[in-house]
């Protein structure tokens, strides 16, 4: 029986023309998997593997080197803090600190008791200027405070944990840079709060 619906397995055999080597359709073919079913089963790298025709080590040597990729379940709603010098001077274990009490977990990578939620600390998420920040639901959210993230888990529980559902309004205005803060130019922009990876 396949782990992937057939709207992912057609979305993964339309990624290998887009490159001009089969392994780098591994990322997003990963990518698709995750997206359907929360975080990458044995089962769907191995039907990842016989779509692109790669060896099901290669997939899960993939799967198993992007932290973003996820081998167990996470919520449906999944906070990637960073924690790197930048973010941690500027308060990055306080919002994590915060994030756990709102959603009811005692460390990172533990999933809230209704599944909604995740945290996780990262490495640079390149945005140091506008530490702390995060990665949550494919945006970048720049000068974290307990009430920006606040909106962000209340707006998650008011659309029944539903991903999809989550107001575009309300994650880009937790997003916004103040004014006259300017981008580094290897760091993402106002611009990048679009989602990732669309």
């Amino acid at each position: 029986m396949a782990a992937l619906s057939e709207h992912a397995i057609e979305e993964i055999r339309a990624l290998p023309p887009r490159f001009p080597h089969i392994r780098s359709a591994v990322l997003p073919a990963l990518d698709v998997a995750q997206d359907e079913l929360g975080y990458l089963t044995r089962e769907a790298m191995t039907e990842v593997a016989e779509l692109l025709d790669l060896d099901p080590g290669y997939v899960e040597g993939v799967a198993t080197f992007y932290t973003l990729l996820h081998l167990e379940p996470i919520g449906k709603h999944h906070f990637y803090v960073c924690t790197n010098l930048s973010c941690d001077l500027r308060g990055a274990y306080e919002i994590c600190d915060h994030i756990k009490r709102r959603i009811g977990v005692e460390g990172f990578g533990e999933v809230s008791a209704d599944g909604l939620f995740s945290l996780e600390e990262v490495e640079c998420l390149g945005a140091c200027e506008f530490a702390p920040m995060m990665r949550y639901q494919r945006r970048y959210h720049y000068d974290l405070t307990p009430e920006k993230v606040d909106a962000l888990i209340e707006a998650a529980r008011q659309n029944g944990g539903d991903r999809a559902a989550d107001s575009p309004r309300d994650a880009a205005a937790a997003s916004q840079k103040p004014p006259g803060r300017r981008a580094s130019s290897r760091g993402p922009t106002k611009e990048d709060s679009a989602e990732l990876n669309a």
